[in-house]
């Protein structure tokens, strides 16, 4: 099954192993889960992880190993241009356009994000947050 997981998911999960974005994060890793990913949201990752750091307890060094090794765990894809006009935020346009390249590549059922402005495009697209994925594809 691919998903896209948002940067937000991924930090979540990252941070916070025994949530349900952790639980995510840890079904990707196990293989159960292919992840398509693009270097907007792992940069984006890399810039708002150390805000966790007290969570997750890693050095800037342990951040960045960490980051590239889900670059190659993952499928990295560069997001297609996109203009959702409901989309007011120009990351979120990059984070669609990132499900949008995968979903051309290969069917790819869902991103995957906390982020509610993208929820209000599932009538559209196939978004979903963290828990109701889970429910329907994971647990």
């Amino acid at each position: 099954m691919r998903v896209v997981l948002d940067t937000n998911v991924l930090l979540s999960g990252l941070s916070y192993p025994a949530s349900v974005p952790g639980r995510i994060v840890a079904a990707w890793r196990s293989g159960a889960l292919e992840v398509v990913l693009s270097n907007y949201i792992l940069n984006e990752l890399r810039r708002v992880l150390p805000r966790l750091q007290s969570r997750h307890g890693l050095s800037q060094a342990e951040m960045d190993d960490l980051v590239d090794c889900l670059s190659f765990e993952a499928e990295i894809v560069e997001p297609e241009p996109t203009l959702d006009l409901r989309l007011t935020d120009p990351w979120d346009q990059a984070v669609l356009g990132t499900w949008r390249a995968a979903h051309a590549q290969a069917s790819t059922l869902a991103l995957i994000t906390g982020d509610k402005a993208l929820w209000a495009l599932a009538d559209i697209y196939p978004v979903y947050s963290p828990s109701t994925f889970w429910q329907q594809h994971g647990g």
